[in-house]
C-alpha cells in the first residue's frame, strides 16, 4: 500500500511516499519519493507543495494513498501543528486513516540498522531554550522518554550511540549515527504494525512536552497585573 508520511517536528520539513507491504516474516518498505527542506520558518509554505511534488515524481495520484503517517513531536508548537493539520486534512479529504507517531521513534527506526542488537540508542532533537527533546531505545523499542531537558542534565543511561540534531549530539560522549531528522521511511516504519493491521487510529495528539510560548507569556502578563 502507498503511505504518505509527513513530519514538521524539527527544522526539517519532511514529506514522502512509501510503499509498505508485509513480507515473509518481515515488513517491506520502499521510499517512492521524498522531499526534505531544512527551514524552521517555512513549514506552512513548503509542506503541501512537497507532497504534490512527491506525487508527481512517483506518477501517482492522491487517490492512490491508502494511509497517512504524521510525526506528532515532540517539537515546537508552531511547526508541529503544520504537519499534523496537513496530515489530518489529507486523511479527511481522502477518507483514509491518519496515524501519529513520535518523531523520535522515527529517527530511532532509521538509526536501528547501524546499531548492534541489545545496544541502547539515545535520540535528541533541538527543543530550543538550550534544551533537547530526548528518548532512549533498545532493539528499536523506546525504553525511556520522551522528555525535554538541558543536555548537561540528561542521563544517557546505557546508551552507546546517539542520533538526532547535529547541533546537540556532540554534547554527549557517544558514537554518533548519521541520522538527524525523521525520514518518510522511518515514520512509516514506526507506524507499520498499525497501518498493516488497519488499526483504528488514535486521535492526533501533539507531544509539546511544555506550554507554547504564547501561553506562557499570557500567564506572565497575568502574574504582573495581579489578575
Amino acid at each position: 500500500m502507498l503511505v504518505l508520511a509527513v513530519d514538521t517536528a524539527t527544522p526539517a520539513v519532511t514529506a514522502g511516499l512509501v510503499e509498505l507491504e508485509q513480507g515473509a516474516g518481515a515488513v517491506a518498505l520502499r521510499t517512492v519519493a521524498s522531499r526534505v527542506r531544512v527551514d524552521p520558518r517555512a513549514h506552512a509554505e513548503v509542506l503541501t507543495p512537497q507532497i504534490l511534488e512527491c506525487l508527481t515524481e512517483a506518477g501517482r495520484s492522491r487517490t492512490d494513498i491508502a494511509a497517512v503517517v504524521a510525526g506528532i513531536g515532540p517539537g515546537p508548537f508552531t511547526g508541529l501543528r503544520v504537519g499534523m493539520a496537513t496530515a489530518a486534512a489529507f486523511g479527511d479529504a481522502l477518507g483514509i486513516p491518519v496515524y501519529g507517531v513520535c518523531s523520535l521513534d522515527a529517527i530511532a527506526a532509521d538509526a536501528a540498522p547501524d546499531l548492534n542488537p541489545g545496544r541502547e540508542l539515545l535520540v535528541v532533537t533541538d527543543a530550543r531554550r538550550r534544551e533537547v527533546y530526548w528518548a532512549r531505545y533498545r532493539d528499536g523499542v523506546r525504553v525511556a522518554g520522551p522528555g525535554v531537558i538541558k543536555p548537561g542534565e540528561l542521563d544517557s543511561g546505557e546508551a552507546t550511540a546517539i542520533a538526532g540534531s547535529a547541533s546537540h549530539v556532540d554534547f554527549f560522549d557517544l558514537a554518533v549515527l548519521p541520522v538527524e531528522t525523521p525520514s518518510p521511511a522511518g515514520l512509516v516504519s514506526a507506524a507499520a504494525p498499525d497501518v498493516l493491521g488497519r488499526a483504528v487510529p488514535e486521535p492526533l495528539v501533539p507531544l509539546y512536552l511544555r506550554r507554547p510560548d504564547a501561553v506562557e507569556n499570557s500567564f506572565r502578563t497575568l502574574d504582573r497585573t495581579g489578575a
